[in-house]
């Protein structure tokens, strides 16, 4: 990947989500074609944090019907759950949300 703020798209805020970040549990959507190990480089340099693994999944587009009752199709996604070190801090972004 060319550059490190294309690798992490956005931060996924769900009632499930904010439940793991009290344990440092964090979930991104994340470029399709990134690894876990270029997310765990660009979490670390993003927000400053250790990370000590990395899990991903890819989200199936479901079909949905796009006006006038034309099929179509949602987004195929990929999402990345993090987990930091207890050692290390948490991230700002979740800190007001928990």
């Amino acid at each position: 990947m060319a550059n490190t703020y294309d690798i992490i798209i956005r931060p996924i805020i769900t009632e499930r989500a904010m439940a793991g970040a009290a344990d440092k549990k964090y979930v991104f959507e994340v470029a399709k074609n990134a690894g876990k190990i270029e997310i765990k480089d660009a979490v670390e340099k993003i927000f400053g944090v250790k990370v000590v693994s990395v899990n991903t999944l890819i989200v199936r587009g479901k079909e949905k019907r796009m006006g006038a009752g034309r099929p179509g199709m949602t987004k195929t996604w990929k999402k990345a759950y993090v987990q930091l070190s207890d050692d290390s801090k948490t991230i700002e972004f979740f800190e007001g949300m928990v």
